[in-house]
């Protein structure tokens, strides 16, 4: 088939670009295996994202976590928290400060984790192992810690509720 006979057809759909060139019934048999195939696997994917709408999670932690002087603070007791939560507060505070712009990375050392947490390393270090097993967390190669998107989404789904409910937020 020469150019002057085909017909091209470019589809833009999010972040997918893609052209089909060829005959009528070529390009017709290609965009339908294209919308039957591609957009419905496209769509549960992004139904199955975990997105986290930053500002909700903000409100979600309104009273849980403030700053002061560039820096996160707990501003609950740690007394009324088990080690994990506490842990995963402050990781959260870090990452949210990040997001904002009021932190320059959203890792914490294990040192910066035992001096918040108040526990020996040992300890420390065994809930954040717990921590990271659970997936919730992720240890850098350089021994520093972060939230991942995963604890995130648990943080605002499950664990900020509870926490909330047992603190009297």
């Amino acid at each position: 088939m020469n150019l002057e006979n085909s017909l091209t057809v470019h589809v833009k759909y999010g972040e997918v670009e893609k052209t089909f060139i060829g005959s009528v019934d070529e390009v017709w048999a290609a965009l339908n295996r294209f919308f039957s195939e591609f957009i419905p696997t496209f769509e549960v994917a992004k139904a199955l994202s975990l997105n986290v709408d930053v500002q909700q999670l903000i409100e979600d932690c309104r009273g849980l976590i403030g700053f002061a002087d560039n820096k996160p603070h707990l501003l609950v007791s740690k007394n009324k928290l088990t080690d994990n939560e506490t842990l995963a507060l402050h990781l959260l505070a870090a990452h949210i400060g990040h997001r904002l712009g009021m932190l320059e990375t959203d890792v914490m050392t294990r040192e910066e984790l035992q001096s918040k947490l108040g526990k020996n390393a040992k300890i420390t270090s065994t809930r954040l192992g717990e921590l990271v097993k659970a997936e919730m967390v992720e240890k850098n190669p350089d021994g520093s810690y972060r939230m991942t998107g995963f604890g995130v989404a648990q943080m605002q789904r499950e664990w900020l509720p509870r926490i909330r409910a047992k603190v009297g937020l």
